[in-house]
């Protein structure tokens, strides 16, 4: 994804080499996060997509290259303000033991709570139109843990809302839920970006989803971009190939008009051999 100076972000990348101890992940990457969309990072296992996430959420520092938000270095900038700009959802977050759900969406409140500062107001009304948003205000009271996947999930995002932040970077939001769940939660992911006009950035592994539900796909291999766009302009069989090293079919959904993969089934056929006991 190229940079261009007519194009408006409040979220960049620019040069990102980043990795884990000795190995390196990400080998130069450029990205504008579009405002006012929901962008899919996509991408096989081991192509960098879940390490740009870290990076531009700003847990992971580049070794080269630079991440900026509102113009400035992200990686420079104090936590706390960051954090008021910036919500972030990480694989797999785990709430401490016997919290309750009013109690986990409170802690998106955090970066607004100085120590000489405090709205109380200010934090329920942003608490309840955050659980009322993603439907989880019967479940105030209960244990996060007592919950299911789904719910679990929607509670978290819930936190995030409460962090009143424009921006919000979601890694694998959808993992180990059931189908329904999947396509209720990207609902809401998407009613977010329309309805709301937040920013979002997610790491999604079901192809088809993401085409479904993406303004954007960024499709990355080997640390690299290889090709970003509107899901009808770069979701093709050649793009399959290069990206996922998948044979498949790329057909249009009647209904809804997005592009939709059917991976090639091999055929082998079945010599007299085989058949042998």
């Amino acid at each position: 994804m190229n940079l261009s100076s007519d194009q408006q972000s409040r979220l960049t990348g620019e040069g990102l080499h980043a990795g884990y101890d000795a190995q390196t992940v990400l080998n130069g990457v450029n990205i504008v996060v579009e405002e006012g969309k929901l962008t899919v990072l996509l991408g096989a296992n081991g192509s960098g997509k879940s390490t740009l996430l870290k990076t531009l959420a700003r847990t992971l520092t580049p070794r080269d290259g630079h991440v900026y938000l509102d113009g400035k270095d992200i990686h420079r900038s104090n936590t706390r303000e960051v954090a008021k700009r910036l919500g972030i959802l990480p694989q797999g977050p785990v709430a401490p033991e016997g919290l309750s759900v009013k109690q986990l969406v409170g802690m998106g409140r955090f970066p607004h709570q100085g120590l000489w500062q405090k709205n109380a107001q200010q934090d329920a009304d942003a608490i309840r139109e955050a659980m009322a948003y993603t439907n989880v205000t019967e479940f105030a009271e209960r244990n996060v843990d007592a919950l299911s996947g789904g719910q679990r999930q929607r509670c978290w995002i819930a936190m995030v809302l409460a962090q009143q932040t424009d921006l919000i970077l979601l890694d694998e939001p959808t993992t180990f839920l059931d189908l329904k769940v999947q396509v209720d939660l990207l609902e809401l992911l998407s009613r977010l970006a329309h309805e709301k006009s937040r920013t979002l950035l997610l790491v999604l592994h079901d192809l088809n989803l993401a085409a479904a539900y993406a303004d954007r796909l960024v499709m990355m291999r080997n640390g690299q971009i290889i090709t970003s766009g509107a899901p009808r302009e770069v979701f093709t069989t050649t793009n399959l190939k290069r990206v996922f090293d998948l044979d498949a079919h790329v057909i249009q959904d009647p209904e809804s008009g997005c592009p939709i993969c059917v991976p090639r089934k091999l055929h082998h056929s079945i010599t007299e051999s085989a058949l042998v006991v």
